[in-house]
């Protein structure tokens, strides 16, 4: 099986279960595949904690669940170490973080330290526990679903957090024919429960090796950095993009151009991942009434093309 036909049931096997949101199943996908951390954002209910199992699952990705509390301590992430009498020394016991996928549920209930812990893992891909680093599995991705910020018992991630996440989405209410089709069919949490796996042993670094090997041309690297130019101006947004997240943001539309096929970036590849990309890295400015994600279309309207 070729890449294109590989990826084809990748997508194939997601929309099955998250029914009616295909452009938000791209999204996933292209995340994954660029070796970034996806934060789903959206009101309970809609489908958020089944998506990152589905990814699971799909990927052939050993993981683990930690629903965020109040409560949660960061050696609840990380793990301990314990004195074992028989060994007569301290053993560590490593904590759910240790697994390719973390799924993160409602990380925002959980308060700033705990969320803090998750940065080192994010970027490093180790973790230091009582003043030794250990080096996570690979690969090893957050999978994080976040309730809005007006619900009880929510904080805000910290900005640097946020930037550890390669994509932000939000899968909204589904349609009607949709909907008809989550009421009339199977449970969706049973559906994931024998959902295979495929991806086996390194066919997924093999596709990860083949989005690196993208090309991206130069009029297309003077586009990308027309547009972070432009959130740098102070006309649209507080402050501009940081490096990290342009080289980020060439990864995704490299991702998003083998899932269309090219072993090229396009400026569609761009703009079809941009928002999703940069929004929750930037902070509007002004009253215009916009979000950020609203801004981000805005000014893609007033860059021009290459």
């Amino acid at each position: 099986m070729d890449i294109q036909d590989k990826l084809r049931s990748l997508l194939n096997q997601l929309n099955t279960v998250i029914v009616g949101k295909p452009d938000q199943i791209r999204d996933c996908v292209a995340c994954l595949l660029a070796g970034g951390h996806l934060l789903i954002d959206d009101v309970p209910g809609v489908g958020k904690t089944t998506l990152a199992h589905a990814l699971s699952r799909t990927f052939g990705l050993q993981f683990s669940r930690v629903q965020f509390t109040s409560d949660l301590m960061p050696s609840d992430l990380t793990g301990v170490s314990v004195y074992e009498r028989g060994k007569e020394a301290f053993v560590f016991h490593p904590g759910p973080l240790f697994a390719q996928v973390l799924l993160a549920d409602e990380i925002n209930r959980a308060s700033p330290k705990t969320q803090s812990a998750l940065l080192e893992a994010m970027e490093e891909k180790q973790v230091t526990v009582e003043g030794e680093t250990r080096a996570l599995p690979r690969p090893f991705f957050v999978i994080a679903t976040q309730n809005p910020l007006d619900q009880l018992g929510t904080y805000a991630l910290p900005e640097s957090q946020l930037d550890r996440f390669l994509m932000r989405i939000s899968l909204g209410y589904p349609d009607r024919a949709a909907e008809r089709a989550l009421l009339a069919g199977e449970d969706r949490r049973a559906m994931v429960d024998h959902l295979p796996s495929l991806l086996q042993g390194d066919e997924l670094d093999r596709l990860q090796q083949a989005v690196q090997a993208v090309h991206a041309a130069d009029p297309l690297l003077d586009y990308v950095q027309d547009l972070i130019t432009a959130t740098r101006s102070g006309r649209w947004f507080l402050q501009g993009l940081s490096p990290r997240a342009v080289i980020a943001l060439l990864r995704a539309a490299k991702a998003q151009a083998l899932i269309s096929g090219r072993d090229y970036v396009a400026p569609d590849d761009v703009q079809a991942v941009l928002p999703q990309t940069i929004a929750h890295r930037l902070i509007p400015v002004g009253d215009a009434g916009r979000g950020a994600e609203e801004q981000v279309r805005a000014m893609l309207q007033a860059v021009p093309l290459p």
